[in-house]
């Protein structure tokens, strides 16, 4: 035990003695019946954004999944391992979820690497064969005449969650409850450094102020 993180000892016990007796109840009713949340979650696993601290979850409210870069591969069965293919069927199967949002946000680190071509990022490193499904066949994605660097990086962020609601719809399970409209699909945005969070107007394709500034 010496060599387990104190930080995360001391977090546990602040959770033991202030979180937990407010919420024992529902602890306790979630080991019973199980889990049953309406919304899943899919979001990076950058440790500057949490889903279940951006929207102030609690426990059993949100299924969430997070990788590198919050990106949801093409439907591949292939026989190959796909965590994050058998989180949505798990989601949408046996959850029966009702919602599945894509969170994106700034200063994200596997789009930086992408953008910016620095290693690991070849064909053999994990990174950069994970960060390759964000492009399609014969696309070039590339920096914009007058575009700065950080420029390019926000607009591939979001495109980001962009390519990632087009790939669910490549999941027979999902697409057939779309189109019957029990499932919806949502991107979202979080600015690091203010903390605004941006949804994506499924209308326009921009996205917009989850809240307005008043």
């Amino acid at each position: 035990m010496t060599s387990f993180p104190k930080s995360l000892i001391a977090g546990y016990e602040a959770f033991r003695t202030q979180r937990l007796p407010t919420e024992q109840s529902r602890y306790r009713e979630l080991s019973e019946r199980g889990q049953s949340p309406e919304v899943m979650v899919i979001g990076c696993c950058d440790s500057r954004v949490s889903p279940e601290v951006i929207f102030d979850a609690g426990p059993g409210e949100m299924f969430v999944v997070r990788n590198v870069a919050n990106l949801v591969p093409v439907y591949e069965p292939d026989g190959g391992a796909h965590g994050v293919s058998a989180a949505l069927e798990f989601a949408v199967q046996v959850l029966k979820v009702k919602h599945i949002v894509v969170l994106g946000h700034a200063q994200c680190g596997g789009i930086k690497a992408f953008t910016d071509k620095t290693p690991p990022l070849t064909e053999s490193d994990f990174i950069g064969r994970w960060m390759s499904m964000f492009v399609k066949p014969g696309e070039v994605v590339e920096q914009r005449d007058h575009e700065s660097q950080q420029d390019f990086r926000t607009r591939i962020e979001k495109a980001a969650v962009h390519r990632s609601l087009e790939n669910l719809m490549t999941f027979p399970c999902i697409k057939i409850q779309v189109e019957r409209g029990k499932i919806q699909l949502h991107g979202a945005y979080f600015g690091v450094a203010a903390g605004d969070l941006f949804v994506l107007d499924p209308d326009s394709k921009e996205f917009r102020p989850a809240v307005p500034r008043g």
